[in-house]
């Protein structure tokens, strides 16, 4: 059965932290350790409702259930969930700032199937319908590869601090023009 894509309602989130640790733990194994992914899931890999009340955030769903999520932002955020600490909610100016593209996840059983490929188009896509000539983002190590090969630019990789005193890496990254 092929996933079809649809923007997320907030009757998703429960099935969406479901789908965030499962992919947090099934696909970042090799790139972070199990304390760095468990203190990331309190905070950096959890669900933004204000990307669902914007009507920004995407689910493809296959046999009814998420198997994958992601989506942008037109507001300063640039990456996790309700409980990480430093949220901006201002918005952005399209003219001079970078869309964000945020908290993309994928259920490792549906891992290399086009998934976050496609859920990043729509993104991109309404980025640009919205004013919007770059994007930006905080990916995850295993998401290096997947927004290298879309052509975004990697800046220096950083430690972000996490609770707990476990810091984890993250890399910025930039496309522009969108």
């Amino acid at each position: 059965m092929s996933p079809t894509l649809r923007l997320a309602t907030p009757d998703d989130a429960p099935a969406l932290r479901e789908l965030i640790a499962a992919s947090a733990r099934g696909l970042q194994q090799d790139d972070y350790s199990p304390a760095q992914i468990e203190a990331a899931l309190r905070s950096a890999f959890g669900v933004d409702t204000q990307l669902i009340a914007d009507a920004t955030y995407f689910v493809a769903e296959a046999a009814g259930r998420p198997v994958a999520c992601g989506g942008w932002s037109f507001r300063r955020t640039l990456f996790g969930g309700d409980d990480q600490p430093g949220r901006q909610a201002e918005r952005l100016d399209p003219a001079r700032e970078a869309a964000r593209i945020r908290a993309f996840f994928v259920d490792p059983g549906w891992a290399r199937r086009g998934l976050g490929r496609a859920i990043l188009t729509r993104c991109e896509s309404e980025a640009r319908a919205a004013g919007f000539v770059a994007a930006e983002l905080m990916a995850t190590l295993p998401g290096v590869r997947l927004y290298a090969t879309l052509g975004y630019q990697a800046a220096p990789p950083q430690e972000i601090p996490l609770a707990g005193g476990v810091t984890i890496t993250f890399v910025p990254m930039r496309k522009a023009p969108l």
